[in-house]
């Protein structure tokens, strides 16, 4: 990118992306000796939520967020990675309103105090953006800190967290196997491993008993106080409304603002870890936060945007950055539900990166799908070759095309429309990467 064109904090990163290895080295060691020279911001934070998971941190995230903010708490939230802007993995509370994200004079100048306290000492960007996390909500006063895992749990950089006001872990499945292990039971245990002793534990929903069993072992050998969705909370649809249950009460709530019905469950893992946590959650709170949260790149839909004229008259576009087999399920879900409602032709728009299973996440939408066009993921050195990709759908059961770029995959859409027939339901996902340029692209970056 040029120079001038990157902002303040950007041309910061920048430089550490020169000096320090990218992607991630598990160990809490660097992390814990650059934190001890900042004078330990971490152990300075409000109350911590801290989420693990495979799939739905940043929507549990994202209600947890909303449910606070609808009491009027000031509320910190950090998510990786980040769509368009660095700056969106920081959102600072702000009192009785919604948080914003992080001034780009003031990141900037954590960053700085970060890299001259580090002294060229080995280390990740990664790390630093944590350190940049706990100094940037240690310096900040708010009421409650959202802190999300970048990468499994146990050696997270983030889990020097020693005492969260309620650890949270939602649905695991396969993904970062390089990383975290080959079965579910494994990538549990890394995962596991942001419970700390006799602190509260909220579980979500598992689709693998293997993961779940090791989940509840590992809360009860801690003697962590545990609350399980299934068994000790749930939601679900009832006439239009999502009911939420646990040893509390009851709850009648609009339906999530966010589509899925994968969301009604995240939706009852934040308010079950928001209460473990030690606030107070009224109804009042719970409906406003079911229709004012908000999730940037995840089943979000373009209604405005420089790309649409590239899409056919009346189309729907969704975008979505899920991209392991967990995600695609969830996503071809949501998909069918929407063509079980009103159906249109479904046609996906995809970009992967090499470390996930694209044949895995297809597999989701053989014989949902119309037709699948693969597509690069831009300025990445580690994406699937648009043709390779396109082979895994093929093996998925899928009919692939390579295209060159987005825009040119919605114009061959295009040209398929007939007259008279409704217009497609359009899917871009695969990746958050590709979700970001995307929403670049269409000049509607997350705010």
């Amino acid at each position: 990118m040029d120079q001038s064109a990157m902002s303040e904090a950007a041309r910061e990163i920048d430089k550490l992306m020169g000096l320090h290895p990218k992607g991630f080295d598990l160990s809490l060691d660097r992390i814990t000796r650059l934190l001890d020279i900042l004078s330990n911001p971490q152990k300075k934070l409000p109350p911590v939520i801290h989420v693990a998971g495979t799939n739905g941190k940043g929507s549990v995230t994202a209600f947890c967020r909303a449910l606070l903010e609808a009491g009027g708490l000031s509320v910190h939230v950090h998510t990786s990675p980040h769509l368009v802007n660095w700056h969106e993995r920081y959102r600072i509370g702000v009192k009785g309103g919604r948080g914003k994200l992080v001034d780009d004079a003031v990141f900037a100048d954590v960053l700085r105090r970060i890299a001259d306290a580090n002294d060229g000492q080995k280390i990740t960007v990664f790390e630093i953006l944590t350190a940049a996390t706990f100094m940037l909500f240690a310096e900040h006063p708010a009421d409650v800190a959202i802190i999300e895992v970048g990468l499994g749990g146990r050696f997270d950089a983030t889990n020097v967290i020693s005492d969260p006001a309620v650890s949270v872990i939602m649905p695991i499945s396969l993904d970062h196997q390089p990383y975290l292990g080959d079965r579910v039971e494994l990538i549990a245990a890394e995962k596991a491993g942001i419970m700390k002793p006799g602190r509260p534990v909220v579980i979500g929903h598992q689709e693998y008993d293997a993961a779940l069993d090791v989940l509840i072992s590992t809360a009860e050998r801690l003697r962590c106080p545990t609350a399980v969705f299934g068994q000790d909370f749930s939601a679900h649809e009832e006439y239009g409304r999502l009911v939420y249950q646990d040893e509390f009460g009851l709850a009648d709530l609009p339906l999530p603002r966010l589509p899925g019905r994968h969301q009604y469950a995240n939706a009852a893992a934040a308010i079950r870890a928001v209460k473990a946590a030690g606030f107070v959650v009224t109804e009042a709170m719970m409906e406003k936060a079911m229709t004012s949260v908000e999730w940037a790149g995840r089943l979000q839909r373009l209604t405005e945007g420089n790309l649409l004229p590239h899409a056919p008259e009346g189309a729907e576009i969704w975008v979505d950055g899920g991209h392991n087999p967990g995600a695609g399920e969830v996503i071809a879900e949501a998909m069918a539900n929407f063509e079980e409602r009103q159906p249109r032709p479904l046609f996906l728009i995809t970009g992967m990166i090499n470390t996930k299973d694209p044949v895995g996440y297809f597999k989701a939408f053989a014989g949902l799908a119309e037709k699948v066009y693969c597509v690069p993921i831009r300025g990445s050195d580690s994406m699937i070759d648009p043709v390779v990709l396109a082979g895994a759908a093929y093996d998925a059961g899928l009919v692939a095309e390579p295209m060159s770029a987005v825009g040119q995959a919605l114009d061959a859409i295009k040209e398929l429309a007939v007259p008279d027939l409704p217009a497609p339901r359009i899917l871009i996902g695969g990746s958050l990467y590709l979700v970001g340029d995307v929403l670049a692209d269409n000049g509607t970056p997350p705010t």
